[in-house]
């Protein structure tokens, strides 16, 4: 249902079921899909590509050209998966030629005022809190939580179930399953929370907290750390995750806290 006041170009591909409030603008080569709700001045611009059931709420600007110097205004994209909810004055911007996509997965809530930039790859069922922020390249897991006014450097990768506190500044990598906090960023636990609400075992959730003991509280370094794991722990997805994310980093996984 498109209100007469809001603007649709004759370009964009809108299912029939899709509601569009009053000053909401829909540019060319957008795709939305069945169900999904366009608040009042919302900006959907290029390359746009929302999934089914979404909801953007007012003043959302949606796949804006990167802020880039380098972008050179080559056809990129921005996804928003199924059932994802998009609040107030949210901004997604599209991709450059590096990734070529900006993707927000399915069934995630982005609270008001964040920033995606440019090449994010966001998975499933993830939580920003009001005002955090993603600068460009930054990979983040399923079930991520993001606490309010949280700020991620450009190429840093957030591990799967992990849950960042509010006011971080993230510079380093953060494994999957933990909790990250202080300043600067350090582990300080598991998610064991998080993780009994999904429905890890016990037995699992005890098994992710003894490979971090070794990692993080036995004064091993990362290599150490890692064939001690590899050797000692038991061959499982949760190990084998672990193992690989510390493997992959770039930039590095963040510290353990000490006190002293």
């Amino acid at each position: 249902m498109n209100q007469p006041l809001a603007y649709v170009h004759p370009g964009a591909k809108i299912a029939k079921n899709v509601v569009i409030e009053p000053f909401a603008t829909i540019h060319n080569d957008v795709i939305i899909g069945e169900g999904t709700w366009i608040g009042s001045n919302v900006t959907i611009m290029e390359g746009a590509r929302i999934g089914k059931n979404c909801n953007i709420f007012p003043g959302a600007v949606i796949s804006a050209i990167p802020q880039d110097l380098k972008f050179q205004d080559e056809e990129t994209t921005a996804h928003i998966g199924d059932n994802t909810t998009i609040r107030e004055y949210v901004t997604v911007n599209r991709g450059t030629i590096d990734r070529g996509k900006t993707i927000i997965g399915k069934n995630c809530l982005i609270m008001a005022y964040c920033h995606i930039a440019h090449d994010c790859f966001v998975g499933d069922n993830c939580i920003f809190s009001n005002n955090s922020t993603l600068a460009g390249h930054i990979t983040v897991g399923d079930y991520v939580i993001l606490a309010g006014m949280t700020a991620v450097h450009q190429f840093c990768t957030i591990g799967n179930h992990a849950f960042v506190t509010g006011g971080s500044l993230v510079r380093k990598d953060v494994p999957p399953y933990v909790k990250a906090a202080r300043e600067p960023l350090s582990y300080a636990g598991i998610n064991s929370i998080g993780l009994r609400r999904r429905g890890f075992t016990p037995e699992k959730i005890r098994e992710i907290q003894n490979i971090y003991r070794i990692l993080y509280q036995k004064n091993f370094n990362n290599s150490q750390a890692s064939r001690i794991i590899e050797a000692e722990m038991e061959a499982t997805p949760e190990r084998d995750e672990i193992l690989q994310f510390i493997k992959n980093s770039k930039r590095g996984i963040m510290k353990g806290y000490f006190s002293n």
